[in-house]
């Protein structure tokens, strides 16, 4: 090989985005779920209102980021 020419790469195959509105309403239909999720555990499952019951101990899991995201738990 010599200095000009360029030094060969394999091409990559890369597949196109779904960009549809139904694709777009999945993802943000999957966003939204997920987001409702982590906030119901973060910052509302404690005490009667738990989906695992008391013994779970789920709160004490999350208790640090309830307090940095500012749900009061106390």
């Amino acid at each position: 090989m010599t200095s000009s020419q360029a030094p060969q790469s394999p091409t990559a195959k890369v597949g196109a985005v779904d960009l549809s509105r139904a694709g777009a309403a999945l993802w943000l239909a999957g966003t939204v779920f997920l987001a409702l999720v982590i906030i119901y555990f973060v910052g509302i499952d404690q005490g009667a209102t738990s989906v695992f019951g008391s013994d779970t101990h789920v709160h004490e899991f999350v208790h640090d980021a309830r307090h940095l995201l500012g749900f009061p738990c106390h």
